[in-house]
């Protein structure tokens, strides 16, 4: 999706920094004596910063800028510097974005042996700003994830995550209700088609002509036991992981599709609690954005726990 963003140029940017205080979302810092946009995720695109630039530095330019992708924004960043990722990550923390916080610092991580800076000293900087102690795995917040369900936590307790660990990749124990076996045959399956994964599907397929979508997280079958009973039956399956697949750009196309060309009737989408499993909602909206066609969505949340936590119409 084509929005407007600010644009800067370094060539002409003297790092005075007058235009850093007028942009109300904070999205500007002076670095290395540049000025930088340190997080395309609070630029609204309306310039009120441009005014303020005494060497025309700024101007809005139109360009791809939706889904937010926090992997595609940290791996183009890290190109400016330690300084201009430490900031970048201090910003998402300081607007609690915790699930960006977490695939950002992950993504460091995973690839710290290729860049020209020590993430370990990145992340120690990023966790000097709370206060805390370093945590060895990463950044340490005294601050439960937006979403995440803590099925253990005591009235008055505060659990604190690391991040570049996710939140919903902390381990849990839960005991399973128990289950009568009533049934002397094999409880059948609902699912009427394959592939399923979104890398794999042909949107235009018979299967998903119209017919009702669920589009689930990879998880969310594992964890609902009524998942083909329930929500499967009479409709058709695709599945994906907004955190660990790639290229997840062509998974808009392809539900845009679906959605103008295979007519699909309704789309259900079924994500469990943690923030990164918000992606797969945001990719369903975009697609929806897109599309000529418009098409009523559900929205389901599944705790880890397998409990249904919200199913609404969207």
């Amino acid at each position: 999706m084509q929005r407007d963003i600010i644009r800067i140029d370094e060539e002409k940017c003297t790092g005075c920094g007058l235009c850093v205080p007028n942009c109300h979302e904070g999205a500007l810092r002076v670095i290395d004596g540049k000025v930088r946009l340190v997080s395309e995720l609070m630029c609204d695109g309306l310039g009120a910063c441009i005014g303020h630039c005494p060497e025309d530095a700024i101007t809005i330019e139109k360009r791809e800028a939706e889904p937010y992708d926090e992997i595609a924004v940290i791996a183009e960043m890290v190109n400016s510097g330690a300084n201009t990722v430490i900031a970048h990550l201090r910003h998402l923390k300081d607007h609690n974005e915790y699930g960006y916080l977490e695939e950002g610092t992950t993504w460091l991580e995973v690839n710290g042996k290729d860049l020209p800076f020590s993430v370990n000293e990145v992340l120690d900087a990023v966790n000097g700003t709370s206060g805390h102690q370093h945590a060895p795995s990463g950044i340490r917040l005294e601050h439960a994830a937006p979403g995440v369900h803590n099925a253990e936590a005591a009235p008055g307790v505060h659990h604190s995550h690391t991040i570049g660990s996710c939140p919903g990749s902390r381990e849990r124990l839960m005991t399973p209700a128990p289950v009568f076996d009533t049934l002397t045959a094999a409880i059948p399956s609902q699912l009427t088609h394959w592939p399923v994964q979104m890398h794999l599907v042909n949107p235009n397929s018979p299967a998903y002509r119209g017919a009702d979508l669920l589009i689930a997280a990879d998880c969310v079958a594992f964890s609902l036991g009524s998942f083909h009973s329930s929500f499967l039956k009479g409709r058709a399956l695709a599945i994906a992981c907004p955190k660990l697949d790639h290229g997840t750009e062509t998974y808009i196309d392809k539900l845009t599709i679906m959605i103008d060309n295979a007519r699909v009737n309704t789309i259900t989408v079924m994500m469990m609690e943690v923030p990164c499993c918000g992606g797969l909602m945001q990719m369903v909206r975009t697609a929806m954005a897109q599309a000529s066609r418009k098409v009523p969505a559900r929205a389901v949340i599944v705790s880890i726990d397998g409990k249904i936590l919200s199913d609404e119409w969207i």
